[in-house]
C-alpha cells in the first residue's frame, strides 16, 4: 500500500527548500523501499537547486545515503528486508558495451526505479540522481542498494554514496596513484579532502593540498596532506614543482572544475604525469589549451565520473578501511542536522565552512 512520508522537495530553480509530504508506491518488480536513515548535504543536490543539472522540477533532493530496506519488489535477489545498505547512482545494467568489455564503473544504462513518487496532488517527482533520499523513505532500484554491515556509523558511511567516494576514486580508481608517487589535489572541500585521504590510502608519500582559504589547507594537511599551497599567496603551479624537485607531481587532480584551476591541474603535473578532473563544470564552462601542450606533455587527461566507482567492489573495501582505522570517515561529519534544517546547511556548504552537514532521519 502506498506510503506517506515526509520529504525535502524543491519546486522551482532558485526556489527555496521546502519539507512536504510524498507519496511512495509500493515497490515493483526490481524495486525497493527503503528507510533512510543519514543523508549527506551534497554540493550536487545544491546543483540541482540552482538549475545546473536539468529543469525537471519539482525534484526530491538527496542521495548520499545510509538506509534500511523495508520492502522489496518481485525478482529482486541482491538484498532482503532489514538489510543496512548504502544506496548509489551506478546500478549496473551488466548488457550495455561498458558492461560487456568489463568495466562495469562506466555502466552506460545504469538502473533506476521505474515507478514515480509523487506530490500528494499526483505531480511527479524527479529524485536527485535517481534516489532522492532527504525523505524518511525513498523508492529505488534494487541494485541501488548496496549491502554493508551495521556495526559502522550510519551518518560516516552514507557519504560513500556520492562525493566522498568521487574524491577517493579519482585517486585510487581513475589516477590509479601509486605507492611513492606525489600527488596533488586542487580544492580542498569535501571531494579534495576525500582525493586526499585516497592518495594517502595508496601510498603517495608526497600530497600537496591547493586552495585559496587557509583553514582548508589547514584541514586538508591534519587529513593527509603533507604539504599546504595557499593559490591566492602563490603561484600553484610553481609551488607544486618546488617541492616536487622541480618536476610536477604525478598526479594532479581537479576538485574544483573550473577553466583555470584545470590548466593549474595540466601545467603542475610531470611530464607523462595524469591529471584527474573530478570537480563538476558548470554547462557555459570551456577550456582553451594550445595542443602542442598537450601532445608534447604526454601523459593521460582523465575525467572521474563518481570516482570510477564500482559499488559492489569498492563500498565493502572503504568500509573495512574505515573500521580498521586506516580511512577516517568520522572527520567529514562536521555536523548532523535535521531535514528542516537543508537550506541552511546549503549556505554553510556554499561558505566552506563544513566538510558535510548529514541529515540523521531515523
Amino acid at each position: 500500500m502506498p506510503q506517506t512520508v515526509r520529504a525535502v522537495v524543491v519546486k522551482a530553480k532558485d526556489a527555496p527548500v521546502v519539507v512536504e509530504n510524498i507519496i511512495i508506491p509500493d515497490p515493483g518488480p526490481g524495486e525497493v523501499v527503503v528507510d533512510v536513515l543519514t543523508c549527506g548535504v551534497c554540493h550536487t543536490d545544491l546543483h540541482y537547486k540552482l538549475g545546473g543539472i536539468g529543469n525537471d522540477y519539482p525534484y526530491l533532493l538527496g542521495h548520499e545515503s545510509t538506509a534500511v530496506v523495508s520492502q522489496i519488489g518481485e525478482n529482486v535477489t541482491n538484498v532482503k528486508v532489514g538489510d543496512r545498505v548504502i544506496l548509489n547512482w551506478r546500478a549496473v545494467c551488466g548488457e550495455c558495451r561498458a558492461c560487456q568489455k568489463g568495466q562495469p564503473q562506466y555502466c552506460f544504462n545504469t538502473a533506476n526505479a521505474t515507478q514515480k513518487m509523487t506530490l500528494e496532488d499526483g505531480t511527479e517527482l524527479s529524485p536527485a540522481l535517481g534516489i532522492g533520499s532527504f525523505a524518511e523513505k525513498t523508492l529505488v532500484a534494487a541494485g541501488q542498494c548496496t549491502k554493508i554491515d551495521d556495526d559502522v556509523d550510519a551518518a560516516a558511511v552514507g557519504l560513500l554514496g556520492c562525493g566522498v567516494m568521487a574524491g577517493i576514486g579519482a585517486a585510487i580508481n581513475t589516477g590509479e596513484v601509486k605507492r611513492g608517487e606525489s600527488v596533488a589535489v586542487i580544492g580542498c572541500g569535501g571531494v579534495g579532502v576525500a582525493a586526499i585521504m585516497g592518495a594517502k590510502l595508496a601510498g603517495a608519500t608526497t600530497i600537496i593540498a591547493v586552495d585559496i582559504d587557509q583553514n582548508k589547507l589547514d584541514q586538508a594537511v591534519k587529513l593527509g596532506a603533507t604539504h599546504g599551497v595557499n593559490s591566492k599567496e602563490q603561484d600553484p603551479i610553481k609551488a607544486i614543482q618546488d617541492l616536487t624537485n622541480g618536476f610536477g607531481a604525478d598526479v594532479v587532480i581537479d576538485a574544483v572544475g573550473r577553466p583555470e584551476t584545470y590548466k593549474q591541474a595540466f601545467y603542475a603535473r610531470d611530464l607523462a604525469g595524469r591529471v584527474v578532473l573530478v570537480g563538476v563544470p558548470t554547462p557555459e564552462m570551456t577550456l582553451e589549451l594550445p595542443l602542442l601542450d598537450v601532445f608534447g606533455r604526454g601523459g593521460s587527461l582523465k575525467s572521474s565520473w563518481y570516482g570510477d566507482c564500482l559499488p559492489s567492489r569498492d563500498f565493502k573495501m572503504l568500509v573495512d578501511q574505515y573500521r580498521l582505522g586506516r580511512l577516517d570517515l568520522d572527520a567529514f561529519v562536521t555536523e548532523r542536522i535535521s531535514l528542516d534544517q537543508i537550506e541552511d546547511a546549503f549556505q554553510k556548504m556554499h561558505d566552506g565552512t563544513v566538510l558535510r552537514s548529514v541529515v540523521e532521519i531515523a
